[in-house]
């Protein structure tokens, strides 16, 4: 779940850190077999034509300097494998401390931290590239603790069967911190809890109505986890009084037993987003791309989560968080990106589709149209009922 925080105005909150050791991925242990060897590949264009990204036949090496004592030491480190247009600059600078410390302080988690999310250091400042001051901060809220009893082989968030029980202040701590933060939209996402009767869905509609109730002009987005397929689960939170219902397909049917975990599936995912459109809410979902499948599958992804009446859709790359978690299979071009989310938006007929690198679930640049656009709709409606 993302929430925008006025970093620079010292408003805000920081997450729990997010360590993601070895010992922390029991489940993956088949990984290593269904791993492709070989070097990725880039596809440049709506086909499934790919073309080699060759590996170097040694690895290659760039200098870095550290000063540590009299002497500068040189430290030997591999240059990245990835294309120019995924790189970026490590997160850091004052800004981001300052709302690591701030979020640390309200013991909230985020997703930025637990997911490894590549745009942290971008959502985390208030500045531009140039320099100046040109957007709210954003982070991302979890909800319902920051282990997950899921063991999804593209997640870095922590995972076990029996996490510590959920915080009750949780729903209170969190809606009063929102409240108090000069936003308009707001996202919150959680874990998965298959080891809560309901999965988590109550206390996820309590901390809704709680945010509604202290700022009812919040527009509140929810990430939701699949809840085991409980329709009623789902219902519940839909009814709740948010304002868009979010649940990630993550990837193409083919390839859904190789990327999550067993107890998520497409049908199921499918139904539930089915589910909360019925509650008159908007709903979104989001595909990763580069898992190995093809431009044609994606489509056909985009077709059946019209055919269930989703509104919004987010199509990012994925890339590999650990060497635990499944390999990279190709890299999508910026240009690919660009035809998907035209295709999406002209042809599949989604309201808005934010499509990109490294656009992921939650995107600041989505929650801004989004938020206009929710603001747009009612106003019409206002204007047809007046």
């Amino acid at each position: 779940a993302h929430m925008r925080l006025l970093g620079a105005e010292g408003k805000g909150a920081s997450s729990a850190s997010a360590s993601a050791s070895a010992s922390s991925y029991a489940g993956y242990a088949r990984v290593s077999r269904l791993r492709r060897r070989g070097a990725p590949f880039a596809r440049g264009a709506l086909s499934d034509e790919r073309v080699e990204i060759p590996s170097p036949p040694e690895i290659d090496f760039e200098d870095e300097e550290h000063d540590s004592g009299p002497a500068a030491e040189v430290v030997k480190r591999p240059k990245s494998t990835k294309p120019p247009w995924l790189r970026q600059k490590a997160p850091g600078g004052e800004e981001y401390e300052k709302i690591k410390s701030q979020l640390s302080e309200l013991k909230l988690a985020t997703v930025c931290e637990e997911a490894q999310c590549p745009n942290i250091g971008e959502c985390w400042s208030t500045s531009s590239k140039d320099g100046t001051s040109s957007h709210v901060a954003t982070a991302t809220v979890m909800l319902l603790g920051d282990t997950c009893t899921r063991g999804c082989r593209f997640c870095a968030v922590n995972t076990s069967q029996a996490p510590p029980p959920v915080d009750e202040d949780e729903v209170e701590n969190t809606a009063s911190a929102i409240a108090s933060w000069g936003i308009g939209y707001v996202v919150l996402t959680s874990v998965d809890r298959d080891d809560m009767p309901d999965g988590g869905s109550d206390h996820f509609a309590r901390t809704v109505k709680r945010i509604k109730e202290l700022k009812p002009s919040m527009l509140v987005e929810c990430l939701a986890p699949d809840f085991r397929g409980d329709a009623a689960a789902t219902r519940h939170l839909a009814e709740s009084g948010l304002d868009v219902y979010a649940h990630n397909i993550e990837t193409v049917e083919r390839l859904q037993r190789l990327v999550r975990d067993p107890r998520a599936n497409y049908a199921q995912s499918l139904a539930m987003l089915k589910e909360a459109k019925g509650c008159g809410v908007y709903t979104k979902s989001s595909i990763m791309l580069g898992l190995g499948e093809s431009i044609e599958e994606v489509k056909q992804t985009m077709h059946d989560l019209r055919t269930v009446g989703v509104d919004i859709l987010t199509l990012g790359q994925y890339l590999q968080p650990t060497p635990l978690h499944l390999d990279v299979k190709e890299f999508l071009t910026p240009e690919t990106f660009d035809e998907l989310r035209e295709y999406g938006e002209e042809v599949a007929g989604f309201r808005f589709v934010a499509s990109g690198p490294l656009v992921r679930s939650s995107y600041k640049a989505g929650e801004f149209f989004i938020e206009n656009m929710i603001k747009g709709d009612k106003q019409q409606q206002q204007q047809l009922q007046g």
